[in-house]
């Protein structure tokens, strides 16, 4: 096709497969491309040639116009078409509503919508928002209450993101809330970035977000913690963190304190040999709650405290201590492990 003034819009607007797949770059916002022959203009929807990949070199002469996957014209996303289309400051287009934006903002989407728009004729707003697009991506998903995890958004883009929500004038405490896909998608970095999520929810009072993410900094070294991360989590999360480790180690030792209880004594076992088993397991129980941590699991006392069975005769003391066991077992399982 010859690039020229008159060329027909609706026939060039093609999907391009993956840059991933072609080796390219790596995935970050799915986009349409647009080839014009260096007249722009507004991109227009897509229509025969919708979906059909397009790994050919662009012609000399030929300009490349990135479109949303998502967020771009005939997307059925919203009942009405799109009326705004927003500039990405990587040159990547997103089709979206004004009616959208201004519900989900307080600030009429840092004032550069107007409260009221008026009915286009026949041409979209066109904004400039100085956002990159994977950025803008995922802050247009949440202002629409959608998913964007089959985008793969890496967590400091997701951080990014959450950051700049009030800039648009998005409240994080009112968007970020259990049941909504952004807060799920926040969620299934907790594994690998505990600390830094927690302190993104503290920052912004996510309390839901925070008391789930709090359960993966069980193993966090306390003493680990730098003055820019504290200062970043605040007083009020950083003393409920604190707070949940000491806690959780005064309740182990709480729970490790008593003795297997004695039975009445036999021919073959009385007070005094039952005062060995009685020994073993302050000794035992003392080792672990000297390095009473947090998150000491359930598997590694019984580990520590299973083999004083060995050195047992009296079926009555093994009897006393397994259910001891199962017992501390039980009281620790139950002992709160968030915030």
């Amino acid at each position: 096709m010859e690039s020229s003034t008159s060329t027909d819009w609706d026939s060039v607007l093609q999907f391009v497969a993956d840059p991933l797949d072609l080796g390219f770059a790596p995935k970050a916002t799915e986009t349409a491309v647009l080839q014009t022959g260096g007249n722009p203009q507004v991109p227009t929807p897509p229509h025969s040639s919708d979906g059909t990949p397009n790994t050919e070199e662009p012609t000399e002469g030929t300009t490349l116009v990135s479109i949303s996957t998502t967020f771009y014209p005939g997307a059925q996303i919203n009942e009405h078409p799109p009326d705004v289309v927003l500039l990405s400051s990587d040159s990547v287009f997103f089709y979206v509503h004004a009616s959208v934006l201004l519900t989900s903002s307080s600030n009429q989407f840092n004032n550069l919508l107007p409260s009221n728009p008026a009915p286009s004729e026949g041409q979209d707003a066109m904004l400039s928002v100085p956002e990159h697009s994977t950025v803008l991506n995922v802050l247009l998903h949440i202002m629409y209450d959608m998913s964007c995890a089959h985008y793969s958004p890496p967590f400091p883009t997701f951080v990014t993101a959450v950051n700049r929500l009030p800039t648009y004038g998005v409240t994080p405490k009112l968007a970020i809330v259990p049941g909504t896909p952004i807060y799920a998608s926040l969620l299934s970095h907790a594994p690998l970035f505990p600390l830094e999520l927690y302190a993104l929810s503290a920052s912004f009072d996510l309390y839901d977000l925070a008391v789930a993410t709090s359960s993966h900094l069980l193993s966090f070294p306390l003493a680990s913690l730098t003055d820019e991360m504290a200062e970043h989590i605040g007083p009020v999360y950083l003393k409920r963190l604190f707070f949940l480790h000491f806690g959780r180690s005064d309740a182990l030792k709480r729970v490790l304190l008593p003795p297997p209880h004695p039975h009445a004594p036999t021919p073959w076992c009385d007070f005094n040999e039952q005062k060995k088993l009685t020994r073993a397991w302050a000794l035992a129980s003392a080792y672990l709650a000297w390095d009473a941590r947090p998150d000491l699991s359930t598997s590694t006392m019984e580990s520590a405290l299973r083999p004083l069975a060995e050195h047992l005769t009296c079926d009555q003391c093994q009897l006393a201590l397994r259910d001891r066991i199962k017992n501390l077992v039980v009281q620790w399982s139950v002992v709160k492990r968030t915030i």
